[in-house]
């Protein structure tokens, strides 16, 4: 099958979230008919977190047009690692702007076109028939189009009727994470924290924060918000069961919403801010009106097309959020996918140049960030793993490699080789 006919250029998206738009935007600009389903029946709401930006974010950014007139994101002078005490133990030069998820969201949705993007539908089934991917949701109607994209996250419907082994594993622990307005910290904590990206390192954890653009996107001085994320270690067994019973006594599985949370687990929450994190970090743990909890799974993907099926985003791969680069990654799988099929006019070769490309990719950020995250784990397999494990734990090491470009210039440099 070849693309010249247009009437084989039609794609359905399953997820309407940021990997999903980017595919939608890149394929659009490629001459597709594109059409996304979101299961969200309103606009998605908040996802209430900060994103690190990397190069290729701002490429892909530039490449569908959404780059914004004004800044993306907050920018920050440096890294800073503090002390138990408030001290300053460790600073770095590490220019970098932050941004979140509403706004790159935003960027994204306001150029899609809404009559393109269908929301409340819930894919049930998927079949493929001579070419064209039929789609079933559960109000009954059935779409076909000449290819169909998973980006519907690490829980994905697609992912599942396709590759069925490929299952989240837990990593042993959790990060609770949280904003709050720049207005509601003291004078001193603003001071410390909004020029830096900045970390604080109890033993076997590790807590990091930065500023991001405030209601509204507004990132004017004092209404902004700060980002934070920290992880704690939390045996599955045990602990996190007990994290994820709500305050009704209901186990949740992998999640639990923010206003469910049990009181005494946000007490001990912020008991241990006092006990373990430097004065600024904890005074922006107690300031945080509603922390939310997120365990962390690694997912990985032997293969990422299944004939006119194909994953993206965090439906392929889900690496630690030490990288920072998970809406990166996206954005990376929609520029891939569309100079795949913009340059090769078979579609099967085209297919398989991506497949070729992005799974060595994703399977090198997932052992990247788990590297960087091992000695947080609950539970530790041997001493070797464990002194592996520490080289990323001093504060140099932390300020270097958390979510930073280098890990991206390293990969194109052994490609290219």
């Amino acid at each position: 099958m070849t693309l010249s006919d247009p009437k084989h250029k039609r794609v359905t998206i399953i997820g309407g979230s940021i990997g999903g738009l980017f595919a939608g935007l890149f394929l659009r600009k490629a001459g597709w008919q594109v059409d996304i389903y979101e299961r969200v029946p309103d606009e998605i709401k908040s996802r209430g977190a900060g994103i690190v930006t990397h190069a290729p974010l701002f490429d892909a950014l530039r490449r569908i047009d959404a780059m914004p007139d004004g800044d993306v994101g907050v920018a920050v002078e440096g890294r800073r690692v503090f002390a138990s005490d408030g001290v300053v133990t460790g600073s770095l030069p590490f220019p970098q702007v932050l941004t979140s998820w509403d706004r790159l969201y935003r960027l994204l949705y306001d150029r899609f076109p809404r009559e393109r993007y269908h929301q409340g539908r819930s894919l049930i089934s998927i079949a493929q028939q001579d070419d064209e991917v039929v789609a079933t949701f559960d109000d009954g109607r059935v779409i076909r189009s000449d290819l169909l994209i998973g980006a519907d996250g690490h829980r994905s419907t697609v992912r599942m009727q396709y590759a069925p082994e490929v299952q989240p594993e837990y990593a042993g622990y959790v990060a609770w994470r949280g904003l709050v307005q720049e207005s509601a910290l003291s004078p001193d904590t603003r001071e410390a924290l909004f020029r830096h990206f900045s970390f604080s390192l109890p033993e076997r954890e590790q807590m990091l924060g930065y500023p991001v653009a405030g209601a509204n996107e507004d990132m004017r001085l004092g209404h902004r918000r700060y980002n934070f994320v920290w992880y704690r270690p939390a045996d599955e067994r045990t602990e996190l069961r007990r994290l994820l019973t709500d305050k009704n006594g209901n186990s949740n599985g992998m999640s639990v919403a923010p206003t469910a949370i049990h009181p005494d687990v946000l007490g001990e929450l912020r008991s241990e801010a006092n006990r373990r994190l430097s004065p600024q970090f904890t005074e922006i743990v107690h300031r945080t009106e509603l922390p939310m909890i997120q365990p962390i799974y690694d997912v990985t993907s032997k293969q990422v097309v299944f004939d006119r099926v194909i994953l993206l985003g965090d439906a392929a791969f889900v690496a630690r959020p030490h990288c920072g680069m998970g809406v990166t990654k996206a954005a990376q799988d929609a520029s891939a996918l569309f100079d795949a099929l913009t340059e090769q006019p078979d579609i099967d070769r085209a297919l398989a140049r991506y497949q070729a490309e992005r799974v060595p990719f994703g399977t090198r950020v997932v052992q990247h960030a788990q590297a960087l995250g091992r000695y947080m784990q609950a539970q530790i397999a041997s001493a070797e793993e464990r002194r592996a494990a520490e080289i990323y734990r001093t504060p140099e090491a932390v300020m270097k490699e958390t979510a930073a470009s280098a890990f991206l210039e390293d990969y194109a440099t052994s490609v290219a080789h």
